[in-house]
């Protein structure tokens, strides 16, 4: 049974499928990770038939720890040690950082088919929702302190109360410290050295820590969240669900305190990007906004649900994963259609076919005449082509409105990948108009597979890929030449470099006519400094 099939299988009652974001920034691919899980848990109890809730908290009560590389420095700095949506906004297409960040995250939501229902801790905390629990943990702060120490070994002094303060002077609440409550206010210090990358302002005093002036600690907020909004089912990435890590502590917390058992959880892994985790507030990794941009929304999805939720995706948008991806979710497409047809009809879906299900955007899985993806790359590449009209030519099927639409989408995917992440050896640029200045350097052996290639390609009949490879492969057997060296001619032959795409595609991209003319030109043009009579005689 496909992994969220199960935890829905399990589930007993009404559930509540709850998820969350601090916006401190440009969110990043790696947090749709967890978005995606939480949305495939919700619609997979949807599909059982259970009662189910999906909601998405925005955490931007916590505190601007980093100006983010990409934001003016200067403009930002100042609000180091804010709550999030007290810092402004980088723009005026929003009130406040927060919602700046966080509604660029939001528009990946849609696009991806995701819609929970969003909630903000700014108005948790404002409206006074979260006082009975602000109230209950200050009151057990012994309690609470208890569970650091037992959990994480974390050691909080006697007079350590898990509570934040806004500093009524400054503003910030990164560098307040409660040290008591008297049962309707904290006394507190905004202290100069709480951080290493914020100094408080030193003042001090009691005040009300009800309705918005504060805010729990993260780990004890997990938990009134919980409570308050009746959450069943979170899960937690990876760094959060170590022992004695986050999760742990939240859970000690949960039954110390409350007298309650915390939600389901199973821990997934992270969205790496060529080995290193992404980071909101550093700039590291692609975004989720720039990913979306690239990928249609089914192959985002598929890419988060191809990999079980607790191994690694390490992604990186480069030529040979992204081909990949589009590769793999086309042969699943070509099981799933010739699955069904092989039942009838049957719609019972087998776990092979589950990840394919939940990359939808609804509920049904429309099939399509898959066009390679690396193919219309190359295509886009070639001047004068009519892009629509050689595809309709390589198609094996005419082609359906519905499969238009899949190419459409493809194409801008194709373009937005070369405009943005090919690098400039993954890029095609054909010489059509004239003879790359590289291809006058050939060796005397590189020369004499020309030939040899023009006279076998002239009775090539049927001018594919697959068959031009294997006349280029067994070209190069024949003279026993080392492929490394004969596939070079090709390439800098019509590309100038010295590497490419597969050339048997290469060749299938260009007519039969101009490649012969092509390789004669270039024979012509080496042929001057080689006493070929004596090579050909040796060879």
């Amino acid at each position: 049974m496909f992994w969220a099939d199960k935890i829905a299988a399990d589930a007993k009652g009404h559930e509540i499928v709850n998820d969350s974001k601090t916006p401190s920034g440009r969110v990043h691919v790696g947090s749709l990770r967890g978005v995606i899980i939480h949305d495939v848990i919700y619609r997979a109890l949807k599909h059982a038939g259970k009662p189910v809730k999906f909601s998405y908290g925005v955490d931007d009560y916590d505190a601007l720890d980093t100006v983010p590389k990409y934001l003016n420095q200067e403009k930002f700095a100042p609000y180091l040690g804010f709550p999030l949506c007290n810092v402004p906004s980088p723009d005026d297409t929003a009130s406040d950082y927060a919602k700046y960040f966080i509604g660029e995250f939001l528009e990946v939501f849609q696009y991806l088919g995701v819609k929970p229902e969003v909630y903000y801790l700014r108005d948790l905390y404002r409206s006074g929702q979260l006082n009975h629990y602000i109230d209950i943990f200050l009151k057990n702060a012994h309690l609470v302190r208890e569970a650091y120490k037992e959990v994480s070994k974390a050691d909080r002094p006697s007079n350590w109360y898990p509570f934040q303060v806004i500093c009524e002077n400054c503003g910030k609440i990164a560098t307040t410290s409660v040290t008591d409550y008297n049962g309707s206010q904290v006394f507190y210090t905004c202290k100069p050295d709480a951080t290493n990358w914020v100094q408080g302002c030193g003042h001090s005093g009691w005040v009300s820590p009800f309705d918005g002036n504060g805010k729990l600690p993260w780990k004890v907020e997990w938990v009134a969240k919980w409570d308050l909004l009746g959450v069943t089912i979170e899960m937690a990435g990876k760094d959060h669900s170590q022992k004695g890590g986050s999760r742990d502590v939240a859970n000690a917390i949960c039954r110390k305190v409350l007298k309650k058992q915390p939600p389901f959880h199973s821990p997934y892994e992270f969205i790496l990007v060529n080995g290193t985790k992404m980071s909101s507030s550093k700039g590291v990794g692609s975004s989720a906004k720039e990913i979306a941009e690239l990928l249609p929304p089914e192959l985002l999805r598929f890419l988060m649900l191809r990999t079980q939720p607790r191994s690694v995706i390490n992604f990186a948008p480069n030529y040979e994963t992204i081909t990949r991806l589009f590769r793999d979710y086309d042969t699943l497409i070509e099981k799933y259609e010739a699955n069904v047809e092989a039942k009838s009809g049957n719609s019972e879906l087998s776990e092979d076919f589950m990840p394919l299900f939940y990359a939808q955007l609804g509920d049904e899985i429309k099939t399509y005449n898959p066009f390679d993806f690396s193919t219309l790359i190359s295509l886009l590449q070639i001047p004068h082509l009519d892009i629509k009209e050689e595809i309709e030519k390589r198609s094996a099927k005419p082609l359906t409105e519905f499969d238009w639409e899949i190419i459409n989408q493809r194409i801008a995917s194709a373009k937005k990948w070369l405009q943005d992440y090919a690098d400039e050896e993954e890029k095609l640029v054909i010489y059509l108009d004239q003879t790359p200045a590289k291809a006058k350097e050939l060796t005397e052996q590189q020369v004499l597979y020309l030939e040899k290639l023009a006279q076998n390609l002239d009775k090539v009949t049927n001018w594919n890929s697959e068959e031009l490879q294997t006349t280029l492969f067994s070209t190069s057997k024949e003279l026993e030449i080392p492929q490394a060296n004969a596939f070079k001619a090709v390439y800098l032959s019509f590309v100038g470099k010295e590497r490419g795409p597969k050339a048997g595609a290469l060749l299938s991209y260009l007519d039969k006519t101009f490649v012969l003319s092509r390789l004669q030109n270039v024979i012509e043009l080496n042929i001057s400094k080689f006493d070929l009579a004596s090579v050909k005689a040796e060879s």
